[in-house]
């Protein structure tokens, strides 16, 4: 298909074909009991007013959850609230970006494998993921 540029007026071609597109909306049952998991302890620890270890379970949630939309987008609210929580305004204003794109990015299968979605780290830095969560994973991504 012929398409023009409306702001340099130069014509090119876009194959709209989307066979090969992989859609990434919602995480396989198998693996939300994880996720969910990483959830629930993150809960624990709040409750605890154990951050440390309550955030932790937030990043490990978040590398779970990364590849999928509604997983991912739900991780960045619960990392916002927790900023909102702890008063901690460079969190705050990391996670809007992150909340606003994140699922999106997750969606079209475009993230940065590994990242802990943390204002602390670049959004688009790609970083290890740890063994346990990799062998979580590698049934769903072939990680």
């Amino acid at each position: 298909m012929q398409f023009t540029c409306i702001l340099c007026l130069s014509k090119f071609a876009y194959d709209l074909t989307l066979t090969d597109m992989k859609v990434y909306w919602k995480m396989p049952s198998g693996l939300h009991t994880s996720y969910s998991k990483e959830l629930l302890l993150y809960g624990k620890y709040l409750k605890e007013n154990n951050l440390q270890l309550a955030w932790r379970q937030l990043e490990r949630a978040h590398v779970l959850g990364q590849p999928w939309a509604v997983e991912h987008t739900q991780v960045h609210w619960i990392m916002l609230k927790f900023g909102f929580r702890i008063k901690n305004w460079h969190e705050i204003l990391g996670q809007i970006p992150r909340l606003l794109v994140g699922g999106v990015k997750s969606f079209v299968g475009k993230i940065p494998v590994g990242n802990t979605g943390g204002a602390n780290v670049p959004p688009l830095r790609p970083m290890e993921i740890p063994d346990d969560l990799k062998e979580m994973m590698k049934p769903y991504l072939g990680v």
